[in-house]
């Protein structure tokens, strides 16, 4: 659903789960990624939190504007180009065909954020990942997370 100046849930995985984030020059890439990306075309994070093998982000968009899929080609294709380790990994000829490396699964979901209950909801969900996937007791304890802004 694009709806101009939305906001959105996404959740994005790497490919077969590969824990690509337990390494911190990933994280700092993939934020980096984000920061290039806003340069060009602004958006809001509102919630984020990165998991070993995938992540959780909620985006406010622009007035006008709902196009978040250029966006996330932008991010993906700004870490994928960027990240030596995964130019030494095979790739098959459909992602070789498609342009892409064996870092993102080739989809990502999102959902449209309808009303302050389902914004409060996803915010709860993104900030609380870790501790569902037992990574910490205390979502506070995980260190990327936007959960602190919240406080």
């Amino acid at each position: 659903m694009f709806i101009p100046g939305g906001t959105y849930f996404f959740t994005v995985v790497t490919y077969e789960r590969q824990p690509v984030f337990e390494n911190p020059q990933a994280v700092q890439l993939l934020k980096d990624a984000f920061l290039w990306t806003k340069e060009k075309h602004p958006y809001f994070v509102q919630a984020l939190v990165i998991l070993p093998d995938h992540f959780h982000s909620i985006w406010s968009l622009p007035e006008g504007d709902a196009n978040y899929p250029l966006r996330w080609n932008l991010i993906k294709g700004y870490f994928s180009k960027n990240w030596k380790k995964s130019l030494n990994t095979p790739i098959s000829e459909s992602r070789k065909n498609k342009r892409e490396r064996t870092i993102w699964q080739r989809r990502y979901w999102e959902h449209f954020i309808t009303d302050e209950k389902d914004f409060e909801k996803h915010i709860n969900y993104v900030h609380f990942n870790p501790v569902k996937h037992g990574y910490v007791e205390n979502a506070m304890d995980w260190k990327y997370s936007t959960i602190r802004r919240f406080q």
